[in-house]
């Protein structure tokens, strides 16, 4: 289990340093335990800087606010409202042909002819291409549907980095207060002439370095604020800590529940749509086979004659020289081409998520390993350190390894918690699954 962690400190901020004695202060620092006064104190001050800024955002109020705003998904929506429009013309039929003729350009022997042209579509032209536009309106909605699941990816990730920044907040701002009060632990051995003075320079080197820590983990943090704020236009200054339970994993789905729902992930969907598609595109070349009719009406005044005449004419194209046949075979191969690549996006999909699922179960099982044996070993090896050094049975340098061993273990279980939200949001993207009804902080 993990032991409980402080408040998050926002950017910018530290955690005033409590007055207690070095060696406990030590332990009680690395064990991530404070005792209720100190806590308390420590959560409102943290409290009182947060509502002096910005309120915590949630995943959910995040996730509305790139649902309405980001460019991308937008960008998808107005694809697939163009697709309407496709659809409209799609169902127009041809225009009729207004002819005018003069026949001679003296008066008294002209003839004045006027008529109406009007194309016939045979062999199911207009069904075939209304299906074609079909297909393409249906290939922008896909398309819509592929954006909301990256789009949830990228805030799932961009959100559990600012959880992780502020988890590394924390415990750089536990580090840097145990290198303090270890330096100064070290220094009043010195002076009490019970340590060399390398004791102390050790101490000095470890709270320089946990300084150095704390300063990288603060402007970490405000690069994953503007990171989350960019994906709906916002500024990372305006948003303040992120509300959610980075601490907490899920159990991974079995392989067979993945592989029922593969062929309804959007990339699947996608590679459908793009089959049919072509499939109708291949029947508006198959029906230019038929030749389309046109038909004439039309008046013709002759003046020599001093009457008017009715005729009716029918034209028909002969498809002596262009029969269509190279835009039907590239039609067919085009079919061809999608059906290939719809079982290739099946495989890429498979081995996407066999490996997405298997970095979700290693994740999960290193994630509690550290919480029930590395930690809490690593914790006592470095309490009895501390102990050690204070009483003189130990050097400063094998509180130095113990810290080490310590810091090193949680900070393996910051990315591998990492890790698992990751492959989790991997697999949701892929399915184009809602994560946030389960997600942590919702």
């Amino acid at each position: 289990m993990i032991t409980p962690q402080p408040a998050p400190t926002r950017a910018g901020t530290r955690s005033p340093r409590p007055a207690w004695p070095a060696w406990l202060l030590s332990a009680a620092l690395a064990s991530g335990w404070l005792p209720p006064a100190h806590a308390q104190a420590d959560a409102q001050s943290q409290a009182g800087v947060a509502a002096q800024t910005t309120p915590a955002i949630t995943l959910a109020a995040a996730w509305d606010k790139a649902l309405a705003a980001n460019p991308g998904l937008q960008a998808a929506r107005h694809g697939a409202a163009a697709a309407d429009g496709l659809v409209m013309q799609s169902q127009a039929r041809p225009n009729p042909e207004l002819a005018v003729n003069i026949e001679d350009t003296r008066p008294e022997t002209r003839t004045n002819t006027v008529q109406i042209n009007q194309r016939i579509e045979l062999g199911g032209k207009r069904e075939a291409r209304m299906q074609l536009a079909d297909s393409e309106k249906a290939a922008a909605e896909a398309g819509v549907t592929a954006a909301l699941a990256a789009l949830r990816y990228q805030l799932l990730i961009n959100f559990n980095e600012l959880l992780l920044a502020q988890q590394r907040v924390d415990f750089a701002s536990q580090t840097h207060a145990l290198a303090t009060q270890a330096l100064d632990a070290a220094n009043k051995r010195v002076q009490a002439g019970k340590v060399p003075p390398l004791e102390a320079s050790r101490a000095q080197v470890a709270q320089a370095n946990a300084a150095m820590e704390l300063e990288q983990a603060h402007a970490l943090t405000r690069v994953a604020q503007h990171n989350l704020a960019a994906l709906w236009g916002g500024r990372g200054a305006e948003l303040g800590l992120a509300s959610g339970d980075f601490l907490t994993t899920t159990a991974a789905p079995t392989a067979e529940q993945l592989d029922q729902r593969l062929d309804e992930a959007p990339a699947m969907v996608l590679a459908q749509r793009a089959l049919a598609q072509s499939q109708a595109a291949s029947a508006v070349e198959r029906s230019k086979r038929v030749q389309d009719p046109t038909v004439s009406l039309g008046v013709k005044r002759a003046r020599d004659v001093g009457r008017n005449q009715v005729f009716v004419g029918v034209s028909i194209p002969l498809p002596l020289f262009d029969r269509n046949a190279g835009n039907q075979l590239q039609a067919l191969r085009k079919v061809d081409q999608a059906e290939q690549q719809l079982q290739d996006q099946r495989l890429q999909l498979q081995a996407q998520v066999f490996a997405a699922r298997q970095q979700w179960i290693s994740s999960n099982q290193q994630v509690a390993l550290l919480q029930s044996q590395v930690i809490p070993t690593a914790q006592s090896a470095y309490e009895l350190a501390v102990r050690g050094f204070s009483l003189g049975k130990f050097s400063f340098l094998d509180v130095l390894d113990a810290q080490r061993s310590l810091f090193d273990s949680r900070r393996q279980l910051l990315d591998q918690l990492m890790a698992s939200h990751r492959a989790r949001a991997e697999i949701e993207r892929i399915f184009g699954t809602p994560a946030l009804a389960a997600a942590p902080g919702v």
